[in-house]
C-alpha cells in the first residue's frame, strides 16, 4: 500500500493505494466488494491472459476505517476461503485419476516386461495388460463422479461463504453511509 497526497482545490487529500492483481475469477466480485470498504478505481482495469491487475484508493481519513479494515480482512479470509473450496471441488477426483492411471501404467509396462522377456510369456502379458487398460480408462469416468460428489457436498458451503461474503460487504457499506 502507498501513500499520495491529491490536490483538489486548496485542499489535500491524502490517499492510500493498494493493487489488486489476480488471476482469480472472482475479480470482479473482488473489484465490487472492496467499493463497499471505502476502496474506488483509481485506474482502468488491465487484462491479459496472465491475470488481472486494477489500482484502488481511499481516503486516509475515512470514517471508521478501523472497522472498515477489519471488515475488509474478513472479506479477503472468507474470499480465499471461498478459493480454496472451489479448487477442492476437482483436487480429491485429480488424485484418484492420476493414482489409478499411474497403478495401470505399472500394468501395463509389467506385461510389455512379461511379452519381451528372454521366453516370453503371454498368458501373463494378457494378465497384466487387462488391469492396466481398466487403469486408463477408468479414470475419466472416476473422476467425473468423485468431482460430482464433491461439488454436491461442497456447494452449500460455498453458498453460505457467498452470503457471509455479502454480509460483510453489508456492514462495510453501511459503515461507509453512516
Amino acid at each position: 500500500m502507498m501513500n499520495r497526497i491529491e490536490r483538489k482545490g486548496q485542499n489535500f487529500i491524502g490517499y492510500e493505494y493498494k493493487e489488486l492483481s489476480t488471476d482469480s475469477p472472482l475479480f470482479s466480485l473482488l473489484i465490487d466488494c472492496y467499493q463497499h470498504f471505502g476502496w474506488e478505481l483509481d485506474d482502468t482495469v488491465f487484462r491479459s491472459s496472465t491475470g488481472n491487475r486494477v489500482e484502488l484508493k481511499r481516503n486516509r481519513r475515512i470514517i471508521n476505517k478501523a472497522e472498515l479494515t477489519r471488515l475488509q480482512r474478513k472479506f479477503e479470509a472468507n474470499i480465499a476461503s471461498l478459493e480454496e473450496l472451489e479448487k477442492a471441488k476437482t483436487m480429491k477426483a485429480t488424485i484418484a485419476a492420476l493414482t489409478i492411471g499411474i497403478v495401470g501404467t505399472a500394468f501395463m509396462a509389467g506385461s510389455v516386461f512379461a511379452v519381451t522377456a528372454d521366453s516370453p510369456r503371454i498368458i501373463l502379458s494378457i494378465l497384466l495388460a487387462i488391469p492396466a487398460f481398466i487403469g486408463w480408462l477408468s479414470p475419466y469416468f472416476i473422476y467425473k463422479r468423485i468431482t460430482a460428489d464433491q461439488i454436491k457436498q461442497l456447494t452449500p458451503v460455498i453458498e453460505e461463504t457467498y452470503d457471509t461474503i455479502y454480509l460483510v460487504c453489508e456492514k462495510g457499506a453501511k459503515l461507509l453511509h453512516k
